[in-house]
């Protein structure tokens, strides 16, 4: 797959509330009920993540699914 410059930020921003959260991958992954796979797909920017994934990280993360499209 080629780089994608949007889907590569959106991942590092996901990565950034993750982090910040201090929950690994495989957390996240079991409070959002996606495959942890799938989440470091997402945040390598591998992954074009569908809407119903947004809705489903930012309840696992406790924020709008806005926020991954603002800068902290």
């Amino acid at each position: 797959m080629a780089h994608d410059r949007d889907l590569e930020w959106l991942g590092r921003r996901i990565r950034q509330l993750r982090t910040s959260r201090a929950f690994s991958q495989e957390e996240l992954a079991e409070r959002s009920g996606l495959h942890r796979n799938y989440i470091g797909g997402i945040e390598r920017g591998e992954r074009n993540v569908g809407v119903k994934a947004l809705f489903a990280l930012g309840r696992a993360l406790s924020v709008s699914p806005a926020d991954f499209f603002t800068d902290l």
